[in-house]
């Protein structure tokens, strides 16, 4: 049975476990190597700590099986562990993300998928989100932001979607 919660403090290694092989999955080949440098295995759980107070994960039978991020009006983060894939734990999540995006005033949701992910692309497509065209994604780092190319996808959400 699949339940949705805030993530806890003690949920990073988990949410790191997943998070860190889905983004080599989505990212390897589809970035700059900078970015995949400054992506090495051991920080995803201290940046998973650091959004835990963005984070929502789904758990399967009490084991954490995905999480979704979201600040803001954007969906920061959508992975779901390899043996959950195909499960409806990612459509869960994301419409999870849609009523929080909506919750908290924004009327568009948007996240980025890198351009050479189309997995990822023509998952959000089929949940109805609208590939707007390529933008440099400005992924985070110490030094400074890393432009990614990548596809911005919105979604139109309301107070509605929220309930």
């Amino acid at each position: 049975m699949m339940e949705l919660r805030r993530a806890t403090p003690a949920d990073a290694p988990a949410v790191a476990r997943i998070w860190y092989p889905g983004w080599c999955d989505a990212h390897l080949g589809n970035v700059p190597q900078q970015l995949v440098d400054a992506r090495p295995e051991e920080s995803f759980e201290p940046r998973a700590l650091d959004h835990v107070p963005h984070t929502t994960v789904a758990t399967v039978n009490g084991e954490v099986a995905g999480f979704v991020m979201v600040i803001g009006a954007e969906v920061e983060q959508v992975y779901v562990s390899a043996a959950h894939r195909g499960s409806g734990v990612a459509s869960a999540l994301l419409a999870a993300a849609e009523r929080s995006v909506a919750a908290a005033g924004y009327p568009v949701a948007w996240l980025a998928v890198v351009a050479g992910n189309a997995r990822a692309r023509r998952f959000y497509e089929r949940q109805g989100w609208t590939d707007e065209g390529l933008f440099d994604h400005r992924a985070p780092h110490p030094d400074g932001p890393i432009p990614v190319p990548a596809h911005r996808y919105t979604k139109p959400v309301s107070r509605a979607t929220a309930r």
